[in-house]
């Protein structure tokens, strides 16, 4: 949808009026940059920003009515739509004029290119106003790509750059990164211009220059743990503390990991599919495929036993003085 919709937006055909949903800031920030871009916006005057949970709706509405001084169309981005989301009656913060935005999206002006951005799962579809949106406004849905389209759309980022990237890498970077577009766009972009003249995105490349993430590195040295790598669990530990990582932060990462990895295989015995435990668990369909490939899976006995045992680490840390960064160590060091 969203490539559809910047192909258009890249060729001239700006729709008078978008409504973008959902979590992903990615898709939000990435149409705003390509509209700016198409209308040739340099001046800042011509771009106005509203704030939806603090200013009413009717600042958008005369904004989008008053003529551009600087250029032939500009750009109104509402932000934070809650109006069209569920609520609780009384529990708005602001009163809109829905009625009067019903009337205008009718007839919206044509010299000025108004966003409303919705950045909610979901939005109320009893609501007139919703109903009114999806009608009269080109409505994209900025949700994360589940498995296949993420690799899709890193092969297409990188191509963007001339490059190629294997099978292996493309792996590598969602386990290093995660499902977060906009750092995955930023990793590729480094290592694009680090390559130079060469043209393929390896493994190894992946491994040298990906940033690491904390919540990368903590599931790394679980597995580690689980896999009874002593020796890999405690280095990465020790890095972590080099980062100035808290112990108290890590037991807990840790702990949330475990807990999930506990769900995903509870409801892989009931039958749910991979892309059902995803939407269940709301986790990325990528964190169980590497979940669920382990082939040294631990047993749920193993697991909560690494719960209960954290669970006293966590103690320690919050009612013991002393070398705090010792307790966890030691529990790494008794591998299950």
């Amino acid at each position: 949808m969203f490539t559809k919709a910047w192909k258009e937006i890249k060729n001239g055909q700006i729709a008078p009026v978008y409504c973008i949903y959902g979590e992903e800031s990615y898709f939000i920030d990435e149409t705003i940059k390509r509209i700016k871009e198409a209308l040739n916006t340099a001046e800042e005057a011509e771009v106005m920003t509203f704030d939806m949970d603090e200013q009413p709706v009717d600042l958008v509405i005369d904004e989008a009515d008053t003529f551009p001084f600087f250029s032939e169309r500009k750009l109104v981005i509402a932000k934070n739509a809650s109006f069209l989301k569920a609520s609780e009656k009384g529990k708005e913060k602001i009163e809109h004029d829905l009625k009067r935005l019903e009337n205008w999206l009718a007839h919206p002006s044509d010299f000025c290119v108004t966003l409303f951005i919705a950045p909610y799962e979901k939005l109320d579809e009893r609501k007139k106003i919703t109903k009114a949106v999806k009608e009269k406004s080109i409505l994209l849905h900025a949700e994360t790509p589940k498995e296949n389209d993420l690799a899709t759309w890193i092969r297409s980022e990188v191509k963007g750059f001339e490059k190629s990237i294997t099978d292996d890498a493309v792996d590598k970077l969602v386990e290093m990164v995660g499902a977060n577009m906009l750092q995955l766009q930023i990793e590729i972009e480094k290592m694009a211009l680090y390559l130079g003249e060469e043209g393929q995105i390896t493994v190894h490349l992946v491994e040298e220059l990906v940033a690491k993430t904390l919540e990368h590195d903590a599931f790394k040295m679980l597995n580690a743990y689980l896999s009874r790598n002593v020796s890999e669990a405690l280095q990465i530990y020790h890095d972590l503390l080099r980062q100035k990582e808290e112990p108290i932060m890590l037991v807990g990462l840790l702990a949330s990991n475990i807990r999930t990895m506990s769900n995903v295989y509870y409801l892989q015995k009931k039958g749910y599919h991979p892309n059902q435990i995803s939407k269940q668990l709301k986790i990325h369909p990528y964190r169980v495929k590497l979940m669920l490939e382990n082939r040294q899976r631990p047993n749920e006995e193993r697991l909560l036993k690494a719960l209960k045992n954290l669970s006293e680490v966590d103690l320690k840390l919050k009612s013991i003085s002393g070398n705090r960064e010792r307790y966890l160590e030691m529990f790494l060091l008794k591998a299950l």
